[in-house]
């Protein structure tokens, strides 16, 4: 029901047995690795665009993916990339989404301050001096929404879409019922 736009993925795997981070560096031109500052090296992947933190375990962590297609791309990308330089990598290694950061729009403005206590201030952070949004915490799905005023929400934490998606039906049933959307 709701128009969904995914904004991040963030997703880990396991690429090998280990890595040298050193070589990776020589190797690769838009790495980058300063140990003293971060223990992984961070590689800037241009199409398509993403980020990926390797660590010397063989650990990987991507970021700025937008859809699952976009994810695959990149792993499939990096693990080419490192093959190149005489990296040891694994064929098919298994991805898993740690969180997707999605945004939607609820169509309709909404009264944070009235908002903020209908919620229940135990699950509500609203402090509008500070940060223009009201940051809700909900269990199921377990994440956390920002809302605006203008009634756009960004949702953080969710590890499908349709998480993402369940989290908002469930915050506009609760503003519905308490008269604060239409």
């Amino acid at each position: 029901m709701w128009d969904l736009h995914v904004q991040n993925i963030v997703a880990s795997t396991q690429l090998s047995d280990g890595f040298d981070l050193n070589k990776i560096m020589e190797g690769l031109p838009d790495s980058k690795y300063d140990p003293h500052t971060f223990p992984g090296l961070v590689y800037r992947v241009k199409d398509p665009k993403t980020s990926v933190l390797l660590f010397r375990s063989g650990k990987a962590v991507f970021t700025g993916s937008t859809d699952l297609k976009m994810l695959e791309a990149s792993v499939a990308k990096v693990l080419s990339d490192l093959k190149a330089i005489g990296q040891d990598v694994y064929d098919n290694p298994k991805t898993e989404i740690q969180n997707m950061v999605s945004s939607a729009d609820l169509g309709s403005e909404v009264n944070l301050n009235t908002t903020a206590i209908t919620l229940g201030l135990e699950k509500v952070e609203y402090e509008p001096e500070q940060f223009p949004g009201l940051v809700y915490r909900i269990s199921d799905p377990k994440v956390v929404i920002l809302l605006f005023g203008s009634g756009k929400i960004v949702i953080a934490g969710a590890k499908r879409l349709e998480e993402a998606g369940r989290a908002v039906d469930n915050l506009a049933e609760e503003l519905r019922s308490a008269g604060l959307l239409p």
